[in-house]
């Protein structure tokens, strides 16, 4: 649903699944998103992170799956992202991920886009990752703050859902969000503010410390600390 969303798990990917390209485009790649594009459909196979910046008007041969991590706020949205799969006579599949609370979703696309959906059960052979993840945020500060960032933005952009009567901010889970974020602590956000969060349990490290692997941010980063100071 976001950018940064793209931009984290797009890191993300590249680190837990090997021998596989994985590419990631969105809106505020102006320059780059041709050749991003242009090089993933050279590709004998591989995964492409993004944004509806390519939900329709884009033609990949051969793209066996569509995952919808978030929910389109539009229902013709969702027929466009379906879209990017079984083109010109091939077949493919495309899974929307939802919530419990969701569920009603299924109903909404049905009546307003005559679209027949099945339930696919949930994979009970599933490797934990979220530890993994959780050691690249404490070992680069460039993971942890782009995992923040993805989080906050996430939840403004649920806030922001047109279909708001089946995405409502006030059932979502934030402790759960967070955990699958594999985020260290709970960022500073107005959403957030006043609430408790017992079931999420914030690394015992104190953030500040993690550095940068690039060690000319991190020298920029401990010149402004020192300022700071």
């Amino acid at each position: 649903s976001t950018c940064a969303c793209v931009e984290y798990y797009g890191k993300a990917l590249e680190s837990l699944i090997k021998q596989v390209k994985i590419m990631s485009i969105h809106g505020k790649m102006k320059h780059k998103r041709n050749k991003i594009f242009t090089e993933f459909r050279k590709l004998p196979g591989g995964i492409l992170v993004c944004t509806d910046v390519m939900a329709r008007g884009i033609d990949i041969p051969e793209v066996h799956w569509v995952l919808q991590y978030d929910p389109p706020s539009s229902a013709s949205a969702f027929v466009h992202r379906c879209g990017r799969t079984a083109r010109i006579g091939n077949v493919g599949s495309a899974l929307v991920f939802l919530l419990p609370m969701e569920e009603s979703y299924v109903n909404f696309l049905s009546i307003n886009q005559k679209c027949p959906m099945q339930e696919m059960k949930p994979q009970t052979n599933v490797l934990d990752l979220l530890p993994k993840l959780k050691s690249m945020a404490l070992a680069d500060r460039a993971v942890f703050e782009k995992g923040m960032k993805a989080f906050v933005s996430y939840v403004q952009a649920y806030a922001k859902h047109e279909c708001n009567l089946i995405f409502r901010i006030k059932d979502l889970d934030f402790a759960s969000l967070a955990k699958g974020f594999a985020l260290l602590k709970m960022p500073k956000m107005p959403e957030l503010r006043g609430k408790c969060f017992p079931d999420f349990i914030p690394v015992t490290v104190n953030t500040d410390s993690i550095s940068f692997k690039d060690k000319n941010r991190e020298k920029q980063r401990q010149k402004q600390l020192e300022q700071q100071r």
